[in-house]
């Protein structure tokens, strides 16, 4: 490529997003790495959907309880490894551990044939509830740990994006294979796409050792455990108001989502006889939802945070569910719930998710890892288990749609408020300099001295 051709592709990329000099690597990395997780995710995703649709809808609460015991097991063990081991060793051992479970599920599907078993496809539901929050989450407390708070609000929208682009492709390749693959071979190539996963952070963490983030005085360097205490992200998370309603948002989305997914659900089992049709349906779904995320994340993301700032951002969400619900309290109709499910989920993906990592820049190295993860995890599936019961409860109660969608509508105004706070304290919080060191925090270079 003529320096014409590069200064050109260059000035395209520029207007895209904003990048500065020396970031391009990091963000390379990073595309790779967030690429590979999600669409190992998305290739799971709808066979664990349509597990879920198998094992009966009524025995979907179960299962999420089900999910939170198994989140809460894992907590203390993660914290454990984060307090003694570097994060190139422990962010590893992470992945290969899940990807060693999709092995067994592979090797056990395989065995039991093509109508599979009801009690596989329950543990495999389960089981994936956990694994995406967990490697989601530790994917994103990496990158809060390489990038500055000044740098997220540009880049992680950007970021946020391949993982978009990972999650198209994961959901594309069920939707086109899910009828003539069987479903243990589509396991092991989401196997393979976490070892891609774990090459990739391997890439961002060479160059993370050279990165502006110096630990504040008293804290570990990236090349060295972190320490602590393996219950830290339990215990700094309840002593922390700002982590506490960090948690209360999780909470109040996972609730009002819960309510969505399993109407979806509903849709599905009624609208869909054929087991690889519903798998086929929630993977269209899921690429619908990752279109339009990607439109955004590309042109809108970094454009909205930097003329609207973090709080007001924030709270598009939660104001477009209380829009959304209060719609469905009148006219409850599938198409209504389908549209709004994909619109919710879109401005989640694109523009919540990404600037809800923005707040975890401005707290120390050991809330990034360990409360972050207990946030993400046994947090958000607490509120599943509280949309959960809270949705069979209204069904036995008799009362249908229309109920639980006037339910949300007060929920979704207490989490709009939220938003706005948690966006003043991070701002308040960043002009102090925590989480950062203050000598480094200016110059934010991404590339070798």
């Amino acid at each position: 490529m003529n320096a014409n051709a590069r200064a050109r592709s260059s000035g395209w990329f520029a207007r895209l997003v904003d990048v500065r000099p020396g970031e391009a690597p990091a963000l390379a990395w990073s595309w790779a790495y967030i690429f590979s997780i999600l669409a190992a995710y998305y290739v799971l995703r709808p066979i664990r959907d349509q597990m879920g649709v198998a094992g009966g809808i009524e025995n979907l609460p179960w299962l999420f309880t089900g999910t939170l015991v198994g989140m809460l097991a894992l907590n203390v063990p993660f914290g454990w490894l984060v307090k003694t081991l570097p994060r190139a060793r422990f962010v590893p051992l992470t992945y290969r551990f899940f990807a060693a479970n999709i092995l067994l599920f592979a090797g056990a599907l395989y065995l039991a044939g093509p109508d599979g078993d009801v009690w596989i496809g329950r543990a495999f539901f389960i089981w994936l509830s956990i694994f995406n929050l967990f490697v989601v989450s530790v994917f994103w407390a990496t990158i809060v740990d390489v990038f500055s708070a000044d740098q997220g609000k540009r880049l992680f929208g950007f970021i946020a994006a391949g993982a978009t682009l990972g999650a198209i492709a994961g959901s594309a390749t069920t939707a086109i294979l899910a009828r003539d693959v069987p479903t243990w071979a589509l396991l092991l190539g989401a196997a393979l796409l976490l070892e891609v996963a774990v090459f990739s952070m391997r890439g961002l963490a060479r160059l993370s050792d050279r990165l502006n983030q110096a630990p504040v005085a008293g804290e570990a360097a990236s090349s060295e455990a972190i320490g602590g205490s393996a219950i830290a992200g339990i215990t700094r998370t309840f002593r922390s108001p700002y982590l506490l309603n960090i948690g209360l948002f999780l909470l109040l989305f996972s609730v009002t989502s819960t309510f969505l997914y399993f109407e979806q659900a509903g849709i599905a089992k009624r609208s869909f006889p054929d087991r690889g049709a519903q798998t086929a349906f929630f993977a269209s779904v899921d690429l619908l939802v990752n279109l339009l995320t990607l439109g955004i994340q590309f042109f809108l993301t970094g454009r909205i945070v930097r003329r609207i700032g973090v709080g007001p951002a924030l709270a598009l969400l939660p104001a477009a569910s209380v829009l959304g619900f209060a719609a469905l309290a009148v006219s409850p109709t599938i198409t209504a719930i389908v549209v709004f499910q994909v619109l919710r989920r879109a401005g989640n993906f694109a523009i919540a998710r990404p600037i809800r990592e923005v707040l975890f820049t401005v707290v120390p190295r050991e809330d990034r890892y360990k409360a972050k993860n207990f946030i993400d995890t046994v947090v958000y599936r607490a509120g599943d288990q509280v949309g959960a019961w809270s949705f069979a409860g209204i069904a036995a109660l008799g009362l249908g749609s229309t109920a639980v969608a006037i339910t949300a509508v007060p929920l979704s105004v207490v989490w709009l408020l939220n938003s706005l706070w948690l966006g003043r304290r991070q701002e308040e919080r960043e002009a102090r300099g925590e989480g950062t060191a203050p000598e480094t925090r200016a110059a934010a270079p991404l590339s070798r001295p």
